[in-house]
């Protein structure tokens, strides 16, 4: 490439390792070895420098890019988070955004306000720390009652790793407006050996029980389908509990186990998640799961669902295994996933949208969101509500419901540039807000017009 003296821009799209942001490098010169300087310098820049009069090196975070729809796009509308990993809306003007470190933080009006109203003590290695929000109103009480709060009373429940003991616990909080108060343990769960794979996503069902999810915190027992492993500990599944005091939920499917701990079980044999929803419509629970070199999953998840780690992980047609080599509890029940990425994306969160306002066609139906691209994915449910359907413009490689190609996952790719998803929530204006864990912003997409 030859150089000469006129105006030379470029942009140069760096990845930087573990942020996952991109960069943008402008560079003006009449030295094509200032340029190599700046390629240089972009590496390692973290604020904006001025070389001499001839070169200036600028960064800006990548805006999000709506790809699939020009009718909507994406704003930011909070920034400052520290490794946001989970928010929950209070009302129309409040929401409670969660930070890794152990601070929760309040939007209020449109502003993140500058103290955190409640910070935690957690461990942070790997993916422990502060990581699942749910709320209600009222006192929390199952049967309706307001047990530590009146009917105005919002209850806040957080999953996070306490530090000392090391452990991923469950607590209930009352919201007094200004702070969370009044905290009542609901949920006691191991934390190691880990440190990873320790789930941590809530959601209050329709049904007013509590679901949490854990990871299997790398143990090889029965709930990871090794029939001669350490019997049920409180790993690798979906919990269904009380919301006062944390214990099994009327008819969870292991209920007549005879085993107190897989009582509170809903669903077993999941690897780790970091997201779960309720189709609005049927009320059934779909949830995402990671696979380690391949397959990441999406869910139907009905009660007694095995998943099938270790033994299976995306359809098991291509796994090797059969369902006579898992580990079968009463009432437990494999199924296949409804949709796979066979090159992980390491999915995070799905969200069923629960308005018009983006338009009909988005309706009760399904984004998903990726930490390693920032990527926002969008699934049409199929009729009876069991699984996704495709249109006719995607390839018919992904007809298998497996990504298996470049091609076939921007086939399913609504929009880019979200810096690493951590939650997606639809808002109580109808709207999607997307969490970004590596921009530390909240996005809103919305319509052009």
């Amino acid at each position: 490439m030859a150089f000469d003296n006129s105006f030379i821009q470029y942009k140069v799209i760096l990845k930087i390792t573990n942020m996952k942001r991109r960069w943008l490098c402008k560079c003006k010169s009449t030295n094509p070895s200032f340029l190599m300087i700046v390629l240089i310098a972009g590496i390692t820049i973290i604020s904006s420098l001025t070389f001499a009069p001839f070169i200036t090196i600028q960064y800006v975070l990548a805006q999000p890019s709506i790809i699939k729809d020009p009718t909507l796009k994406a704003e930011s509308i909070i920034s400052g988070l520290s490794s946001p990993t989970s928010m929950a809306f209070l009302d129309n003007n409040q929401i409670l955004v969660l930070e890794k470190g152990g601070q929760v933080r309040l939007v209020s009006n449109g502003q993140l306000q500058p103290q955190p109203v409640l910070q935690v003590s957690v461990n942070t290695e790997s993916e422990r720390g502060l990581l699942g929000i749910a709320t209600m109103s009222g006192g929390g009480s199952q049967g309706g009652s307001s047990s530590g709060g009146g009917k105005n009373t919002t209850t806040v429940f957080l999953y996070y790793t306490e530090a000392d003991p090391l452990r991923n616990r469950v607590y209930k909080y009352q919201w007094n407006g200004q702070s969370l108060v009044n905290p009542t343990l609901i949920l006691d769960l191991p934390a190691e050996p880990g440190p990873n794979h320790d789930g941590g996503k809530l959601a209050i069902g329709p049904d007013n029980y509590l679901y949490a999810i854990i990871g299997d915190l790398n143990h090889d027992g029965q709930l990871q389908n090794f029939a001669d492993g350490p019997a049920p500990d409180d790993t690798s599944g979906i919990f269904r509990i009380n919301r006062d005091d944390g214990s099994p939920a009327a008819n969870n499917p292991f209920a007549q186990s005879g085993n107190n701990l897989l009582s509170k079980y809903y669903a077993y044999g999941i690897r780790n998640s970091f997201g779960m929803d309720f189709d609005p419509l049927t009320n059934n629970l779909w949830d995402t799961e990671n696979g380690p070199a391949s397959y990441d999953e999406i869910n139907l998840v009905r009660p007694g669902f095995n998943s099938g780690w270790q033994k299976i992980m995306g359809p098991i047609s291509i796994s090797g295994h059969s369902e006579d080599q898992l580990v079968k509890f009463p009432n437990s029940k494999y199924a296949d996933p409804v949709f796979s990425w066979k090159e992980p994306v390491a999915i995070t969160d799905i969200e069923f949208m629960k308005s018009s306002k983006l338009g009909v066609n988005y309706q009760n139906n399904i984004f998903v969101g990726d930490i390693n691209n920032g990527n926002l994915y969008f699934f049409k449910v199929n009729k009876d509500r069991t699984g996704v359907e495709l249109d006719s413009n995607q390839p018919t490689g992904v007809a298998d419901l497996v990504v298996d190609n470049n091609d076939e996952l921007s086939s399913i790719t609504f929009g880019t540039g979200f810096g690493g998803i951590t939650d997606i929530q639809t808002g109580p204006d109808g709207l999607l807000y997307i969490l970004s864990y590596n921009d530390g912003n909240i996005y809103r997409i919305s319509s052009q017009s």
